[in-house]
């Protein structure tokens, strides 16, 4: 679809040049409102949007004037993000999630159902500029699939019926909350500030979300300590991170308050975009209090004074909620300066949006992403303790993370390591979904087995369980007894169910290599490529073509992606290595055996693109030599 705004001042009529002077005071406005500040070019960008529905390409050219910065520098960032368009998407903007949790729940019919109602094909926008249809990765509501986004606002347990009156509510010009008829969710999803159909389905409250949190019992017991001992306290419960690495908290902050330097930040990374997880989004909705409670302790312990909440651009609808929270913490002096009457104890928090790139859970790609950039893993080292935010010591915590350093704070660290097991303290917050009756957040002590977990759930007849995300591992029921822990199966917060009747190489390794593949950032060859080539064999065994030695040279390349960078790199081989070693009959049964090459080689495809490119008609020669 042609922009809005033309690309050269002579072509402008009288009411374009109007809407342009207007498009440029708004954007000047938001370019103010971040200071001018170069390193807030993602906010810049995403208030752009916001107000015009995408961001024009005279808008970049004037962005990059008013920063002094290079528009190759804005173009950088403004390609590598799934959120941010450079065209019109449509009044109303449609992002229906594909994970595959929302393909079990029933998204094919859904999603035909949006492309018949609205006119276009996903992808495109309809004719009249109203409805724009594109497909996302996982948005956070796996426990309430099929779900979408439409200009931001969550739809969730999406049917073709309530795809219908939807669509039909907006050609008749009804607005986007008139059209939502569900109700709203429970707890803070029903506040006026939020007004969200999500629900939280917290099954199980443990320790760590249990009610009777008073705020600002931890920071009023801090400030009575030094900082030393309060870091001291957090080593003593060997508490480690809970968004998936696990590395000791406590040694973390140790490293960072020893390092020299007038600046410190603490980070706290909510943006959990692996398939299948959804816990922070529960916490960011219900405990955002404790979350940043946490965060000051953090800066009080490792003497930093800024906090900088990551969020991902999904949970945009929790932006009023959380800053209500800030602006509270501030009037109650948890934020700000002197915080609880401690002298020189200065700590405040801003949010920081992301928009739309799964990489960016890792910690270093975050610190990238808020300064504006590409969110591209940085080598290490220096660590981001070391060096990271705009070259400063940084800690990056998990949502989890922060929230039970209050509760070791209140209760101390002998309480929280009578929890769990010796290598593997405390507790651990799950997010599980599938096949299963009661999929939703469940708070357990690590050492439970994969057993209790699915007897938790009513999860029954199972063929596999997916522990970690795509990024984990899939196992079978001769492992269900195996442990959640640090030492036996470590996870992030993600457990997905497949009963008997999934087809687990076509719904599940696929869809999940299709996501790494989709989210790879680029930078590594070894991310780059590899996931392609094992897309190209898993298909080629499913079509039915493969043979014995397609599967070894899988399990041979997924080798090659422990060259790669970070975790995404290093871990997207993981859904196709997990199912050969756990599910080895199911590639057995399609593959050809007996035999021990099929290339299925087609020299007309192969040619055809090249010479699409050159205009020449592709022919055979009479031998099959290659074309003509």
């Amino acid at each position: 679809m042609k922009s809005t705004f033309p690309e050269s001042p002579g072509d402008l009529e009288f009411g374009e040049i109007a809407f342009q002077d207007t498009m440029i005071k708004s954007v000047s406005g938001i370019i103010e409102r971040y200071g001018r500040d170069p390193s807030r070019l993602m906010d810049i960008l995403i208030d752009t949007q916001a107000e015009f529905g995408y961001i024009p390409r005279p808008v970049v050219s004037f962005i990059a004037r008013d920063l002094t910065i290079s528009a190759v520098d804005i173009e950088q960032t403004l390609s590598f993000y799934h959120f941010f368009a450079t065209r019109p998407s449509g009044r109303y903007t449609v992002y229906l999630n594909d994970s595959v949790i929302a393909n079990m729940m029933g998204r094919e019919e859904v999603a035909r159902t949006f492309e018949r109602e609205a006119g276009c094909r996903f992808g495109d926008v309809s004719a009249d500029g109203l409805i724009g249809l594109f497909s996302t990765s996982c948005i956070g509501m796996s426990d309430q699939e099929p779900a979408a986004l439409i200009n931001g606002r969550v739809f969730t347990q999406l049917t073709p019926f309530r795809v219908k009156e939807i669509v039909r509510d907006l050609k008749s010009g009804k607005r986007l909350d008139e059209a939502m008829v569900e109700g709203l969710g429970d707890g803070a999803n029903a506040l006026p500030e939020i007004r969200s159909m999500v629900r939280n389905n917290i099954r199980k409250k443990g320790p760590i979300l249990a009610d009777g949190y008073r705020p600002g019992d931890a920071l009023k017991k801090v400030v009575k300590m030094r900082p030393e001992e309060v870091i001291a306290e957090v080593k003593l419960s060997n508490i480690r991170g809970r968004g998936g690495a696990g590395f000791p908290t406590g040694m973390k902050w140790e490293i960072c308050r020893n390092a020299r330097s007038e600046q410190k930040y603490i980070f706290c990374n909510a943006d959990e975009g692996e398939p299948g997880t959804f816990k922070d989004r529960v916490i960011l909705t219900e405990y955002p209090k404790m979350l940043m409670e946490g965060m000051a302790v953090a800066g009080y312990a490792v003497g930093a004074t800024q906090g900088i909440l990551y969020v991902r651009y999904e949970y945009m609808y929790l932006r009023e909620h959380l800053e209500k929270v800030i602006e509270g913490g501030r009037k109650k002096n948890y934020l700000g300066t002197n915080i609880c009457g401690k002298e020189g104890f200065e700590f405040d928090i801003r949010i920081q949006f992301g928009a739309g790139a799964y990489v960016c859970g890792e910690e270093s790609a975050l610190i990238e992403s808020a300064e504006g950039k590409r969110g591209e893993p940085r080598d290490r080292p220096p660590f981001p303790v070391e060096s990271g935010y705009h070259g400063r010591p940084t800690i990056v915590n998990n949502v989890e993370t922060l929230c039970s350093i209050v509760k070791i704070v209140n209760n101390g660290a002998t309480w929280y390591r009578s929890m769990g097991t010796k290598e593997s303290s405390g507790t651990k917050v799950l997010s599980i979904s599938g096949d299963c009756k009661y999929p939703g957040v469940y708070e357990i002590e690590w050492g439970f087995s994969v057993n209790d977990v699915l007897e938790m759930v009513g999860a029954a007849d199972v063929q596999a369980v997916q522990v970690g995300g795509p990024s984990g591992t899939l196992i079978g029921p001769n492992e269900f007894g195996r442990t959640l822990s640090y030492t036996d199966l470590s996870t992030g917060g993600s457990i997905i169910v497949f009963g008997r009747e999934r087809d687990l190489l076509k719904d599940v390794v696929l869809n999940f290599l299709d996501f790494f593949i989709a989210e790879s950032c680029g930078s590594c060859s070894t991310c780059r490529n590899v996931p392609v080539l094992l897309r190209q064999k898993l298909l080629k065994v499913l079509d039915a073509r493969g043979v014995p030695r397609d599967i070894d040279e899988m399990l041979d390349w997924s080798k090659v992606l422990k060259a790669s960078r970070c975790g995404l790199g290093l871990t997207a081989a993981n859904p196709v290595v997990s199912s050969i070693r756990n599910f080895r009959p199911l590639y057995d049964r399609k593959i050809q055996h007996g035999k021990d090459y099929d290339s299925s080689f087609d020299m007309l495809a192969a040619v055809r693109a090249s010479c699409d490119a050159v205009g020449r008609v592709p022919t055979l020669m009479a031998d099959g030599g290659g074309a003509a």
